[in-house]
């Protein structure tokens, strides 16, 4: 092993050790990377790459509640909301329009059951940083999908 390749394993292991899952490398298949750089009331960069082969034995359980929590007007409305920075439930309840704390919090936690919202304090909910690139990814992505469907 070279110098390189042992310092590129040690990098791997330290990532894996820090996120939870391994570094799968499959030049083969190729790879998925996004990331971004973005200022949302403070700066977040985000990074994130899997080997093509690997990415659909993401859990699907997840990616299928994520997917789902996503899917309503409210909650994207809710999302966009959110990306201007924390808001009360009273705030978010003007923000789109919803007359009853019933109806808000259906959604609230529909998007808190996935971690993708989180209560930030006392009644007011905010988007995780680590959150905010990803959603922004999706959100694209999504739009690019329905623009090549019609």
């Amino acid at each position: 092993m070279t110098d390189v390749e042992g310092k590129l394993a040690e990098l791997e292991a330290r990532i894996e050790a820090l996120e939870g899952r391994p570094v799968i490398e499959d030049a083969a298949r190729g790879f998925i990377e996004y990331r971004g750089t973005v200022d949302f009331g403070s700066e977040i960069s985000w990074t994130i790459r899997y080997a093509a082969s690997s990415v659909l034995n993401l859990p699907a359980a997840a990616r299928v509640e994520a997917l789902a929590a996503l899917g309503h007007p409210v909650r994207q409305a809710l999302i966009q909301a959110l990306l201007d920075g924390p808001r009360t439930g009273a705030e978010l309840a003007e923000a789109v329009g919803l007359t009853s704390t019933g109806q808000l919090y259906h959604h609230v936690r529909a998007l808190t059951a996935p971690k993708i919202i989180e209560q930030h304090s006392r009644g007011a909910y905010r988007i995780p940083p680590a959150k905010v690139v990803p959603l922004l990814v999706l959100m694209t992505a999504a739009a690019d999908l329905a623009e090549h469907l019609h």
